[in-house]
């Protein structure tokens, strides 16, 4: 080899672009999230009775029986009925669930079992692309069962403030936050089991901490402090007080937790995704 190839490295294979540089996306996610639309639509019904029968559940059983004894719960110095309290808290959770199930079991069997992501990319779509696609799709879902469990908590009488219509934009950031963090930890699967620690470990402890069940206010300051900053506690901070027909206390702040969750959980996602592929 010539002094001037080893200088400037003849032959040496190119280097590979960083795993973390910014998202490369383009108009091409739409037919990925169409596909998936078109497929869904088989399974509509089924999927949208599963979606929203536990979560129902979950509000007569705790709304009305636990209700009956609670009474009304104090937030912010106002005092509401505790199905009030449990509505606005477990739609949110509702989003948190719909997304995580959809961006986890449903993008991994499309990524890993089924290969549907390779035979995609033969196409001129990116990596890139099908994550964007996924993670949309997953917020989709989410928005699509909220909507749903929504209608039957306005037909219950539950809350009827003109304030939902803004609860609802609300409620699609959330799907697309927590879609963004199931993508992190479906880029990490090896298998379907992987998931369980992922709903035992981080959203089921997140969901007794964020005010969806009981008032913060019942926590240790310590636990407290830290809840302040988990995304579902924005979540529930943000849209409770529109169920209550009031405005949040501090939607900026709110608003901006899940704005940096969102953006850092998808980079995350799409670098350890990139790294799957390219191994």
């Amino acid at each position: 080899m010539s002094a001037a190839c080893a200088a400037d490295g003849c032959g040496a294979p190119p280097a590979q672009p960083s795993l973390w540089r910014p998202p490369a996306v383009s108009a091409r996610w739409w037919p990925v999230f169409l596909r998936n639309l078109l497929v869904w639509r088989k399974l509509a019904i089924p999927s949208l009775v599963g979606n929203i029968a536990e979560p129902l559940m979950w509000l007569v059983a705790f709304g009305y029986g636990m209700g009956a004894l609670v009474g009304q719960v104090d937030v912010g110095g106002a005092r509401v009925p505790y199905i009030l309290f449990l509505a606005s808290g477990s739609i949110c959770m509702s989003a948190m669930n719909a997304a995580s199930f959809e961006a986890l079991y449903s993008a991994f069997s499309r990524m890993h079992v089924q290969r549907t992501w390779d035979g995609i990319m033969n196409a001129p779509v990116g990596l890139d692309d099908v994550v964007l696609a996924e993670m949309l799709w997953a917020a989709f879902k989410s928005i699509f069962t909220v909507t749903a469990i929504l209608g039957v908590m306005l037909a219950l009488g539950i809350s009827h403030s003109p304030k939902l219509l803004v609860a609802w934009p609300v409620l699609l950031c959330v799907g697309v936050m927590f879609s963004s963090i199931a993508l992190v930890f479906n880029a990490l699967a090896k298998g379907y089991d992987f998931f369980t620690y992922y709903f035992t470990l981080v959203l089921t402890p997140m969901m007794f901490l964020s005010g969806v069940f009981f008032p913060r206010a019942q926590l240790p300051a310590t636990v407290r402090a830290i809840s302040d900053w988990l995304p579902l506690t924005n979540a529930v901070e943000l849209v409770r007080p529109l169920f209550m027909d009031q405005w949040p206390a501090q939607p900026l702040r709110h608003g901006l937790v899940l704005a940096a969750t969102t953006v850092a959980a998808f980079w995350i996602a799409l670098a350890f995704t990139r790294r799957r592929f390219r191994g």
